[in-house]
This record gives structure tokens, C-alpha cells and sequence, in this order.
């Protein structure tokens, strides 16, 4: 037994430091975009794509980075991803234009998804019983650090070092990650599933001309030849996708599953959850910046009272459940949300730290208090069997409709600012798109409570015997 702790922990050292690694570069790289498009003299849609690359290709490779870590070993699929994503990000820390910092962010985003599906697998097959229990909990913890001292963090290396310190800075991290790995236990999955190839590619590609299409469709005209045929290529795409898991033997979507109204109901408040606060950490720095005149440590101090309470209030969520249902504490979770971006209209060109404190920590409240707790209640609503699956679709589904969220922000604040991201148009912009959310959220939240909240006939029956 001794023997065996210090390589758990070298395990576990090694998988939370490249979490906090990929999980910092995402709220980091939001900061960092008014300086970068400063220095690299580029427009709003090439720098849209520094975060949505990295997003969009991260959500897109996640089931097939899996599935291809059980089938060669996971050791082997975390070390090279890791080794991507060190790699990429010492090269954007050099790039010297915008479209090779653009091209590197996708190419970190394949790197990400396979360090962190195989990640998650090394530690479920490392640790067992109360010490698994542990082990994920400081993984949702690393996670939260990343997501609310990103920003923060991204802020302060800014001001001392210079933008490309935000990539640098976790590619030296990982780089202790990839001195650990050799001592990383290998394990496979008995009989796992070959790669679904066809669907991760129509599914990836749809995906991307998606996102394409709207950040470029400002620009180009959203009536252009090149923009309208993102859109049908993307349609057309994801019908494929739909029509090759339909005839896949191991599918990466069990499209069953969408037959399942509490499944779809929990997958559509994960993405609300997560759709209403990422554009706000990707567009609000810019604001804060060109706006209100924020410096940029200033601008990631101030998001901390949009991302800081997902470090406490998940511990709450879980508190709260011995009163309300795990259910309820979701569509109570969305609501807040809602009401938060409906509360932050209030922005004004010379807003003040007071006024934008309250409607940030509603939203703040809303995302942190259903933080993981809104994955197992998803989950748990499949039949244990396919607990794997369902896990997949979930954050599948939930990472690309924030992509697709983040892009659609970005075509609106980009029509409303001819592209500059500052006054005028930048308020008014940023209050439309607060306002959609808002008006999204509260439906979502008003439909799910006759999905989640009512009773199942199994249940009914339960409690009448």
C-alpha cells in the first residue's frame, strides 16, 4: 500500500496540472484579445476564431479522443495530446500574424480534447471507491480555479509580460505534465469500440463552417456566396453525421437517446448554464477595455465576480439538494442565469464597478451552484448501461452549443461595432445580446419545469404503494 500512494499521486499531479493548464487558456485567451489585436493588427473575426478555434475543435474531438485512448491506451493518448497543446502553445506565443495564431489554436484544441478524455480515464482507472470520489472532486475544484482566476491571471501577465505570455505560460506548465508521464499507468478498455471516424469528421466539419459562417458573415455579407454555402455545407454536413450514427454499429451519438425528454431537458440547461457566462468571459474583457478604459489586470479582476463563485458554490448545490431536488436546483440554476444577463442591460458606457457587481454575481450564482451537479443528474437519467454514452453526448452537446453561442455573440457585437468592438454600438450591442440571453433562459427555465420537476409514473406508483 505505501508503495502504491506516491504513484497516485504522481497521477493525480500530473492530470490536474494539465486540466488547470487547458482549462486557464480558455478564459486567458478571451483577456488577451484586445492586445492582440492591437499588436497583430487584426480585425474582430480573426480574433474570434483564437477562442472559438480552440473551443470548437476541443468539443469535436472529445468522444473520438476517447474512444481511440481505450482502444491504444490512455497514457499514450494524454501524453500526445499533451505534447500538442504544449507545443501549439509555445508556437502562438511566437506567432507573428493572426491566421498562424488562428491554425495553432485549432490544432491546441485537438491536443486539449485528447488530454482530457484520456485524463478523466487514467483517473477512474486509478482510483476506486471513496478515493475516486476525491480524486474527481479536486478535478471539479481545478476546474473552477482555472475558469475563475483565468481571467485574472491573464490580466497580470498581460500587463508585465506582454499578451503571449497567456499561451506561454501553460505550455511551461504541461511540460512538468510530460516529464510525469512516463510514470503514468497504460490501460485500455477490454473490448472498446474502433473510432468512429465518419461521424467525428461530419460532425467536426459542420461544426467549424457553422462557426465560420457567423464569424465571418459580418464582413462578408450574410447574404455572400461564401457565407451562405458555410450554412448549407454545415447543414448538409450535420445531415450526414446524423444519417452515418444511424447506421453505426457503435455510434458516437446514441441517437436513442434523444427519444428521452428529461435527457434532452438537462443537455439543453448544461449549455444555457454554460452559453449565458462564456460569451460574457470572451466579449465582456473588450468592454471592460475599450469602454469603461479598464487596464487588462483590471478588466480579469472585475470577471472574477462572474467566474469566482463556481469555486464554492458547487459544495452549495450539493447542500441545497437535501431540501429541493438535484432537478430543481438545475431550473432554479438557469433562472438565475437569465435574470442576470436581464439585470446587466444596465450597462452604460460609464458604468461602475457597483452597478455591474450584482447582475455578474446572479449570473455567477446561476453557473457555479449547478456546476457538476447538473453532469449527474444528466447522466443519471440514462439507464446506468449507458451512463458512458450519454456521458459523451452531454458534454458534446453542451461544448458546442457554447461554440455556437460565442460565435453568434460575436456576429452581433461585430454588426453593432462595424467590427471594432468599441463605442459607438459596443453598448447598445452588448445589451441586445444580454437581452436574448435573458428572454432564452427564462423560456428554457419555464419549460423544464414540467419536464424535470414533475414526477415520473414509476415514481407516482412508488409512492401511492
Amino acid at each position: 500500500m505505501v508503495t502504491v500512494q506516491p504513484r497516485r499521486f504522481l497521477i493525480l499531479t500530473a492530470v490536474l496540472l494539465s486540466t488547470l493548464s487547458l482549462s486557464l487558456t480558455v478564459a486567458a485567451a478571451s483577456v488577451a484579445l484586445p492586445s492582440i489585436a492591437t499588436d497583430l493588427r487584426a480585425g474582430l473575426a480573426d480574433t474570434q476564431w483564437i477562442v472559438n478555434g480552440y473551443i470548437a475543435t476541443f468539443a469535436s474531438f472529445m468522444l473520438a479522443a476517447g474512444s481511440l485512448a481505450d482502444r491504444i491506451g490512455r497514457r499514450r493518448v494524454f501524453t500526445a495530446g499533451v505534447a500538442v497543446f504544449a507545443v501549439a502553445g509555445a508556437l502562438s506565443a511566437a506567432a507573428w500574424n493572426v491566421v498562424l495564431l488562428d491554425v495553432l489554436r485549432l490544432i491546441a484544441g485537438v491536443g486539449g480534447a485528447a488530454a482530457a478524455s484520456s485524463g478523466v480515464a487514467i483517473l477512474a482507472s486509478a482510483f476506486g471507491g471513496p478515493a475516486r470520489i476525491r480524486a474527481f472532486g479536486l478535478l471539479g475544484t481545478t476546474l473552477g480555479i482555472g475558469l475563475s482566476f483565468g481571467p485574472t491571471i491573464a490580466g497580470l501577465l498581460i500587463d508585465w509580460l506582454g499578451w503571449r505570455a497567456v499561451f506561454g505560460a501553460p505550455a511551461i506548465a504541461v511540460l512538468i505534465v510530460l516529464f510525469l508521464a512516463p510514470t503514468l499507468p497504460e490501460s485500455r478498455a477490454p473490448g472498446s469500440r474502433s473510432v468512429d471516424w465518419a461521424g467525428t469528421t461530419s460532425f467536426t466539419l459542420s461544426l467549424l463552417l457553422l462557426v465560420f459562417a457567423f464569424i465571418e458573415g459580418p464582413e462578408s455579407g450574410w447574404s455572400s456566396a461564401v457565407i451562405l454555402a458555410a450554412f448549407i455545407g454545415s447543414a448538409v454536413l450535420m445531415a450526414v453525421f446524423v444519417a452515418v450514427e444511424r447506421r453505426q454499429q457503435h455510434p458516437m451519438f446514441d441517437l436513442s437517446l434523444l427519444t428521452n425528454p428529461r435527457f434532452i431537458g438537462l443537455s439543453l440547461a448544461g449549455a444555457a448554464i454554460l452559453s449565458i457566462p462564456f460569451p460574457l468571459v470572451v466579449y465582456l474583457p473588450s468592454y471592460l477595455t475599450n469602454v469603461l478604459g479598464m487596464s487588462p489586470g483590471a478588466a480579469g479582476a472585475t470577471l472574477l465576480l462572474l467566474t469566482g463563485p463556481v469555486l464554492i458554490l458547487p459544495m452549495l448545490g450539493s447542500v441545497i439538494t437535501k431540501w429541493i431536488t438535484p432537478r430543481a436546483v438545475v431550473v432554479l440554476a438557469v433562472a438565475l442565469a437569465a435574470i442576470g444577463a436581464g439585470w446587466l442591460t444596465v450597462l452604460e458606457p460609464d458604468a461602475s464597478l457597483t452597478t455591474l457587481a450584482g447582475p455578474l454575481l446572479t449570473i455567477g450564482l446561476g453557473f457555479g451552484v449547478a456546476t457538476g451537479l447538473v453532469d449527474g443528474v444528466a447522466i443519471g437519467s440514462v439507464h446506468p448501461d449507458r451512463a458512458g454514452t450519454a456521458a459523451g453526448m452531454f458534454n458534446t452537446v453542451r461544448l458546442a452549443i457554447e461554440t455556437i453561442a460565442i460565435a453568434v455573440v460575436g456576429a452581433v457585437l461585430a454588426g453593432s461595432t462595424g467590427g471594432r468592438l468599441a463605442e459607438p454600438g459596443f453598448t447598445s450591442g452588448m445589451n441586445t445580446v444580454l437581452w436574448w440571453m435573458a428572454g432564452i433562459g427564462t423560456a428554457l427555465a419555464i419549460a423544464l419545469v414540467p419536464v424535470l420537476l414533475r414526477k415520473s409514473r414509476a415514481t407516482e406508483l412508488a409512492v401511492a404503494s
